[in-house]
């Protein structure tokens, strides 16, 4: 047993020798201008609350602000100034009013009597329209036809129940360079 302690400090001041004393010079040269930079954290500011009031904002979950309080008679006030007549629509029962207006096609222009009209097709039928005539589900109302384009006043509601204009155009489709 003493021998191999003896074999092991021979081993050990061997390993000491000065050949390791130019490698740690080395490392103590290149390493004299070394410091850590850690930033310091920025300051932790406390925490304030922000008051959360919703007592005068709108509930965006309520049906009623979807939908109309009524389809054919609503509250007076609401509704605002451009309001449609929903039973005047369902006296007409017009075909073109069933139908979304990009579904619609203008196809042609008619002069009859100096009065400008349309052929407006819809899936297979064609019907002709002219000024004042309702067409599309937005309570559309021709305001003008012109041998290009016919020109709609369309009534649309907001999520808030107002009724508001818009203009719309039907514009001539073309048939050419289309094979049928």
């Amino acid at each position: 047993m003493r021998i191999v302690l003896f074999a092991f400090c021979v081993v050990l001041a061997g390993c000491s020798s000065e050949d390791h004393e130019n490698l740690r010079q080395w490392m103590v040269d290149n390493s004299k201008d070394l410091r850590g930079n850690v930033p310091k954290l920025p300051e932790v500011l406390p925490y304030q609350p922000v008051p959360y009031e919703v007592e005068s904002l709108l509930d965006p979950f309520k049906p009623n602000k979807i939908e109309p309080e009524s389809k054919y008679k609503q509250a007076s006030g609401k509704g605002g100034a451009f309001q449609p007549d929903f039973e005047a629509r369902e006296l007409r029962n017009s075909l073109l009013e069933k139908y979304p207006l990009e579904s619609l096609k203008m196809i042609g222009y008619l002069n009859v009597n100096n009065r400008p009209m349309a052929a407006i097709q819809v899936e297979e039928k064609v019907k002709q329209v002219k000024v004042g005539d309702y067409i599309g589900l937005d309570f559309g109302m021709v305001t003008k036809i012109s041998d290009k384009e016919v020109e709609l006043r369309e009534l649309i509601q907001d999520s808030a129940g107002d009724w508001s204009e818009r203009k719309s155009s039907l514009y001539l489709q073309s048939t050419e360079g289309s094979k049928k």
